[in-house]
């Protein structure tokens, strides 16, 4: 009886390929599914795209911060491909047994497995396996802020279909009203909006305040607040819980962070809980405009990410005011940064300053736990489990 309760009608999974390690330090603390860019997570996006329930498959010390995988007959996607209407409608065509695979390498398939024994799609054998051609994935954090244009034209007409927006206030400077979206609860005032450019949505409960500038496209996530007399540029996403302000370009913060002040951030890639204090600034292309050499810390090797790169930085990593940030910085998870001069590329995980002193964990644990509580959130167990693994491996 304990089993057929876990038994669930036909799902996704969604699973970590093995090359997640490339994606860090965004995926140190999370699965691939609950990376944000565009306006949607991963996973959020395949649930509009299909209706389905999306459930999430990671790495073993991760699994603790998602639900159980229910048995039965599922969709297995990996989570690092952007689904597309030729995706999606050549997954749910799917009979068991069956799968996608791109240049040899499967993406999908549609079968009925033990999650617990699951190891990558190319292990199994299959009855038929389709192919297809030019679907894009992710490989590197960069990528995120490479697509994100995109993705936030792709989400918006996902999110705005068949749905009517909230008024737009009087106050408002706006061009291109048609391509912007209120959720209901958007506060908005003496604001100018330009959705020529790109669309631009704002959600439930989000504040743009008086005197800030916003060109398209862009996204402000739900109970997010853009301070006065900021400056925005497309394509921007700041997701759920965040704060905006100074000037911004091309950037993602995923949840929960703060760039609230005076300052520069572009073509940056920011996790959740993470913070800039006042006139923190991050460089984004080199004086000699060439391309950008950013660290890999999965790889442990530096990689060529185009001629312009901001900061990539993983979850719970505060930098202090007046803080410089060099091109194509990555700092890691859960460091208070801080220093004279131009900071370093490389900021490993739980460090204090950056002379190599290592954050005490329980001190961590702690700051983590403040930053929360003044969202009015708390550190779960399971987010706690998952940091000392960090930490230890660090």
């Amino acid at each position: 009886m304990g089993n057929c309760s876990r038994f669930v009608s036909m799902a996704i999974v969604l699973f970590d390929n093995s090359n997640r390690t490339n994606l860090y330090p965004l995926t140190y603390t999370k699965a691939l599914a609950d990376l944000r860019f565009g306006i949607l997570t991963i996973q959020e996006r395949w649930e509009r795209l299909t209706g389905l329930q999306v459930w999430v498959h990671t790495a073993d010390y991760l699994r603790p911060l998602y639900a159980p995988i229910g048995e039965g007959l599922h969709y297995w996607i990996d989570a690092s491909f952007i689904p597309c209407p030729e995706l999606v409608t050549a997954i749910l065509s799917l009979r068991e047994g069956e799968s996608i695979s791109q240049q040899g390498q499967i993406i999908a398939a549609f079968l009925s497995m033990d999650a617990s024994s699951f190891n990558q799609l190319n292990s199994f054998a299959y009855t038929k396996a389709i192919e297809v051609s030019n679907i894009k994935s992710i490989h590197y954090p960069w990528e995120l802020v490479q697509l994100n244009d995109a993705m936030i034209r792709y989400d918006f007409g996902l999110i705005s279909a068949g749905r009517q927006s909230a008024p737009i206030p009087g106050t408002v400077n706006i061009a291109g009203a048609e391509n912007v979206f209120l959720e209901e609860g958007a506060s908005l005032s003496f604001c100018t909006l330009n959705a020529l450019t790109g669309p631009v949505y704002i959600g439930k409960n989000a504040v743009i305040m008086e005197g800030a500038s916003i060109r398209g496209p862009f996204c402000l996530g739900e109970n997010s607040v853009v301070k006065m007399n900021s400056r925005i540029y497309g394509a921007t996403s700041l997701g759920p819980g965040c704060l905006g302000g100074g000037e911004i370009k091309n950037t993602i913060l995923m949840a929960n962070s703060n760039k609230a002040h005076d300052g520069y951030l572009g073509d940056a890639v920011i996790g959740e809980w993470c913070n800039f204090g006042a006139g923190s600034t991050n460089s984004n292309i080199k004086n000699t405009a060439s391309d950008v050499k950013v660290w890999n810390m999965g790889t442990e090797s530096y990689m060529q990410a185009g001629n312009k790169c901001g900061v990539m930085m993983g979850d719970y990593t505060r930098v202090s005011i007046n803080a410089s940030i060099n091109t194509g910085a990555v700092m890691g998870i859960s460091c208070n940064v801080f220093g004279a001069g131009l900071l370093p590329t490389i900021v490993p995980n739980f460090s204090w300053g950056v002379d190599g002193t290592r954050y005490e964990f329980n001190k961590a644990i702690d700051a983590i736990r403040n930053w929360k509580a003044l969202k009015g959130k708390e550190i779960s167990s399971a987010e706690i489990a998952v940091l000392a693994h960090i930490f230890s491996q660090s």
